[in-house]
C-alpha cells in the first residue's frame, strides 16, 4: 500500500519507507503529460513492504499551484530531506520539461543523501544527462534507463534502509 503526498500538504511525522519523486514538471496545459502518475501506479505495483510506502510528488492536486514560490520550494526541500531515497526521472526535453531546477537538485542530493537517477536513452535530450550519470556513478547511485528500472532500484534502497529507525 502507498499514501501520496503531494506538494504542500502536510509531511508524515512518523518513520517510514518513503520515496520522492524529482524531475522535471510540465507545465499546466503544456504539450507534455506528467511522467509522475506512471511512476506512483509503478511504485504501488512493485512496492512489497509491509508499511506504508511514503510518496512525496511535488505536483500539486488538482493542479492549484502554490501562491508564492517560497512555500513550494520549502515544502521540495524539506520533503527530499525527510525522503529514504530521491528518485530522479529526467526525460530531458529542452522543449517541453528541460529539468534545469532538476539539475541543481541533483547536485545538492547526489552526495547528501540516498538517490536513484533514471535517465531513458531514447528521450528528446539525452545528451544532456551525460554529465548527471557520470556524477551519479562517481557517487554510487544507481543509473537507469527505464522507469521501472528505476523504480526498483528506488524500492530496493527503500527496503535495504528499513530498520533504521530515522523520520524518512
Amino acid at each position: 500500500m502507498i499514501n501520496v503526498v503531494m506538494a504542500r500538504e502536510e509531511l508524515p511525522t512518523a518513520p517510514g519507507p518513503s520515496v520522492f519523486l524529482a524531475g522535471p514538471t510540465p507545465r499546466l496545459g503544456g504539450p507534455v503529460a506528467s511522467w509522475r502518475p506512471a511512476a506512483i501506479a509503478e511504485l504501488d505495483r512493485q512496492w512489497r513492504g509491509t508499511d506504508t510506502l511514503t510518496v512525496y510528488s511535488p505536483e500539486s492536486r488538482g493542479g492549484i499551484r502554490a501562491k508564492h514560490y517560497d512555500d513550494q520550494v520549502g515544502w521540495e526541500t524539506a520533503a527530499r530531506e525527510r525522503a529514504g531515497v530521491v528518485l530522479f526521472w529526467i526525460p530531458r526535453d529542452l522543449d517541453s520539461l528541460p529539468g534545469f531546477t532538476t539539475n541543481v537538485e541533483f547536485g545538492l542530493d547526489v552526495a547528501a543523501r540516498r538517490v536513484v537517477l533514471g535517465c531513458p536513452p531514447g528521450c528528446p535530450n539525452p545528451e544532456r544527462n551525460r554529465y548527471l550519470v557520470w556524477v551519479a556513478e562517481r557517487h554510487g547511485a544507481p543509473v537507469r534507463g527505464t522507469l521501472p528500472g528505476t523504480v526498483a532500484a528506488a524500492l530496493g534502497i527503500v527496503s535495504a534502509h528499513a530498520f533504521e529507525g530515522v523520520a524518512r
